[in-house]
């Protein structure tokens, strides 16, 4: 059975992030890498050629093997900035109301635009994913803020 695609890399972050256009996203992108870092108190770490994830946990995939994923992330996409909340978002519809313009899916929270969010909301949420995922996972790689 072949290994799932999305590896953590020894690529470069800051590399990786420097090269993001247009310059927005870019400066998107830099302000979440230091509020997931603050957050979390670990490095960012590139998985894959797109993911910018901090801390990681081991889960049982469809395929009933264990894989690894960031506890939390996100990548700069063209469409939008995607930030991953592993938890989901069912129980956090006050914050999601406080967020300002944004869409979701399953774990993907959608930010076209991050000088139109409310950036306590933002980290409100992401101390609540790393909290949930810390307590759903107990052996994952998440230092304590």
């Amino acid at each position: 059975m072949a290994e799932p695609k999305t590896q953590p890399t020894d690529a470069s972050v800051e590399v990786f992030l420097a090269a993001v256009e247009p310059a927005r996203r870019r400066e998107d992108a830099l302000a979440v890498c230091a509020l997931m870092r603050e957050v979390t108190g670990e490095a960012p770490v590139m998985w894959g050629s797109s993911i910018v994830g901090f801390g990681r946990y081991t889960y049982v995939n469809t395929t009933k093997k264990p894989a690894d994923w960031p506890i939390i992330g996100f990548s700069p996409r063209k469409a939008a900035l995607t930030v991953y909340i592993m938890p989901g978002f069912t129980a956090q519809t006050d914050l999601l109301d406080r967020m300002g313009p944004h869409a979701t899916s399953v774990s993907c929270l959608y930010i076209k635009r991050l000088d139109q969010i409310d950036m306590g909301a933002l980290r409100d949420l992401c101390e609540w994913s790393v909290a949930q995922m810390q307590r759903l996972y107990p052996g994952s790689a998440c230092g304590a803020r």
